[in-house]
């Protein structure tokens, strides 16, 4: 097994974060594209803003650090699987 059981469930759960939490509510334009085109036009200054974004962004965070650690997971197997090898 390339990645552990609970990066595989940390995964899943990102990526159905992000599917909802992360782009809703999705029509006229998800809160985060909102938020962040506020904060790229410097108006992004009310706290329940602030706190909106931070609501939206967490997904796409979680999204990122699994994805990472999944990398680094497979990266390690096939390293350690090569000096195996090696040997």
């Amino acid at each position: 097994m390339p990645v552990t059981q609970t990066t595989k469930q940390l995964l899943i759960l990102a990526v159905v974060s992000c599917a909802t939490v992360g782009l809703a509510p999705f029509r006229p334009l998800p809160h985060v594209v909102e938020k962040l085109q506020l904060l790229g036009q410097g108006k992004l200054s009310r706290a329940i803003d602030v706190a909106d974004l931070i609501f939206h962004l967490t997904p796409w965070l979680l999204l990122v650090v699994v994805g990472v650690r999944a990398l680094i997971q497979l990266w390690r197997r096939r390293n350690a699987e090569s000096n195996a090898s090696s040997l």
